[in-house]
């Protein structure tokens, strides 16, 4: 019996399966499959919500070095 990617040998190299019928999913709707969390109720807004937070936080800080450089 073969191990690991021996057993895999004959396909390793084979081009990856194209659907006729479906379009590729997007990157987000595919990561959205395997989120843990996207059950949640709320989730996603409190994602968003950290975000916009975080950003804001960001720009502060880059304005905060802009001034103390001028000076």
């Amino acid at each position: 019996m073969k191990s690991g990617t021996e057993q895999y040998e004959d396909i390793i190299d084979l081009p990856r399966p194209v659907s006729r019928r479906h379009a590729p999913m997007s990157r987000e709707n595919r990561a959205a499959q395997f989120a843990p969390f996207a059950a949640l109720s709320g989730h996603d807004a409190a994602v968003r919500e950290a975000a916009r937070l975080n950003e804001e936080l960001v720009r502060h800080q880059v304005e905060h070095i802009q001034v103390t450089e001028r000076r």
